[in-house]
């Protein structure tokens, strides 16, 4: 038996040596693995399909979440690297000219792809993972909606959310910003995209968008306990609920009864009905399925991404006080001229200068979304190196964000470095090009009403500094969820 154990193991290196040699040569190396092309450095792994993938799974489950796979390989390889994980090439780019050739992307050498987990939780249909095609028709459809009345309709809606919210707070004295954030999140989004407002439904729908959230950098294993499997069950719950709705508002159509919903799956399901002249006569609707993914798309952007920011924010003013300072004196000028009115409005907001500032710092120093995926659809060169068609390549925004050359002191809060403007893609907290977020004026009206009514209302200190970030999180967000202690302050201008 000791004598077939010490034959086994020769010979099992053997075999993956020879392997190694022939998936080498197989990706363009000579037989002595030396690349006959330029290639961006890094490594593929010992093994083919696997390559770094333990390593990646490995990142997501540390205290320092995924990102620090991408992380050291950038300190090791620079601005440029490649790696293999899940079966696929990964490229990772850090510079503002590669960002630029990419997300621009005026030759049309790109198109947009998740891994695997992320795309089946989603869905194929979603504008962060659709084909090049479907991705203009459903941009076109949605970008229609976002519209100045919208967003004045939506200040009014979510301020008065949070009004309500913050004044339940007045009876704790302990809050986690994050779950308040995340809640008012959601019932902002579900009343506008869905007209949700039914407690119960809310909380199950917010309950399962989570889920959803979970699956997305899980390892993409259907077995029950799985967290991707999970996040499947709940998306096809999320599905089955929006079809509901969609049959529901289509039987309203044809229906005596006059109903006064006008949001954005009926706008969505109604069609050109809804849509402004602009549209072409000809431009086909949206299917059912391309409705239910980027409703599901929305509410995790509007729900996840901001609650995420939010709590983010306020961590950063707590941990720089004189910025606080310098905002609350904003904040209580503004209020002086808005005491009388019920609600903020869009002119409001535009007069927090500062704020505004404050909101693009954090969002810089956060990178909610630490980069943007592409796939190469020809072969090309970026930065020097070769990339081959079919080849993933990421924008690593939060590496660009935090890139001494381009930015000061990078790791310092300092919302006045955006008294000037920034150089071009140097700022990629909602992407740039063809598919920049449809909701950045969303996200820049929740913070900034968030911030008023929480400045006006209380004072507060963060009791657990700990940065550390939540492992399996996709957007970036804090393991504490940021727990605050809580002061009612009383309105002076009473």
């Amino acid at each position: 038996m000791e004598l077939g154990f010490f034959l086994i193991v020769p010979f099992s290196l053997l075999i993956c040596y020879f392997l190694k040699k022939l998936w080498l040569i197989s990706h363009n190396h000579n037989q002595n693995g030396e690349s006959r092309v330029n290639f961006p450095p890094g490594s593929r792994g010992l093994l083919p399909y696997i390559g770094e993938t333990l390593h990646f799974v490995a990142a997501i489950y540390s205290k320092h979440g995924f990102y620090s796979f991408v992380q050291a390989r950038h300190l090791r390889y620079g601005n440029c690297f490649k790696t293999h994980i899940f079966g696929e090439t990964h490229v990772f780019v850090s510079s503002t000219e590669s960002a630029k050739e990419i997300l621009s992307n005026d030759l049309g050498k790109f198109t947009k792809k998740y891994i695997r987990s992320i795309g089946e939780v989603i869905g194929s249909e979603s504008l962060l993972c659709a084909s090049h095609k479907s991705h203009k028709l459903i941009r076109r459809h949605l970008l229609d909606l976002f519209t100045s009345r919208s967003n004045a309709d939506f200040t009014k809606q979510f301020d008065e959310l949070v009004v309500k919210s913050l004044s339940k707070w007045e009876y704790k004295e302990n809050v986690v910003i994050l779950d308040e954030a995340l809640k008012m999140s959601c019932k902002a989004m579900c009343k506008m995209l869905l007209s949700l407002e039914d407690e119960n439904e809310v909380y199950m729908l917010q309950n399962d968008v989570s889920c959803v959230c979970q699956g997305m950098l899980a390892f993409p294993l259907k077995f029950p306990w799985t967290a991707f499997s999970k996040g499947l069950q709940a998306r096809n719950r999320i599905m089955k609920m929006l079809e509901k709705m969609i049959q529901e508002r289509r039987a309203r159509r044809h229906s005596t009864v006059i109903h006064d919903s006008k949001d954005f799956l009926q706008c969505l399901v109604v069609g050109r009905e809804c849509q402004p002249s602009s549209s072409s006569d000809t431009e086909p609707t949206l299917t059912d399925a391309q409705i239910k993914d980027n409703i599901l798309t929305m509410i995790i952007a509007g729900q996840d991404t901001t609650g995420s920011a939010m709590s983010w924010m306020v961590k950063y003013l707590d941990d720089n006080q004189e910025v606080l300072k310098a905002l609350q004196d904003e904040i209580h000028s503004l209020e002086k001229r808005v005491t009388d009115k019920s609600f903020l409005t869009l002119e409001d907001l535009n007069e927090m200068i500062y704020a505004a500032k404050v909101v693009k710092e954090s969002l810089r120093m956060a990178s909610i979304v630490p980069w943007f995926p592409r796939i190469a659809l020809h072969d090309c060169n970026i930065l020097g190196y070769t990339i081959k068609k079919g080849w993933n390549i990421n924008v690593d925004a939060r590496s660009i964000h935090c890139d001494p050359t381009l930015y000061r002191n990078p790791h310092k809060f300092d919302p006045s470095r955006f008294d000037n403007e920034a150089k071009a893609y140097s700022y990629l907290a909602f992407g740039v090009g063809g598919r920049t977020c449809l909701g950045t004026n969303l996200a820049r009206i929740m913070m900034l009403v968030f911030l008023y009514r929480l400045l006006t209302a209380y004072k507060w200190e963060v009791t657990d500094p700990d940065s550390s970030v939540e492992s399996w999180a996709l957007f970036s967000r804090l393991k504490t969820g940021c727990p605050i202690r809580i002061t009612q302050v009383y309105n002076q201008t009473n």
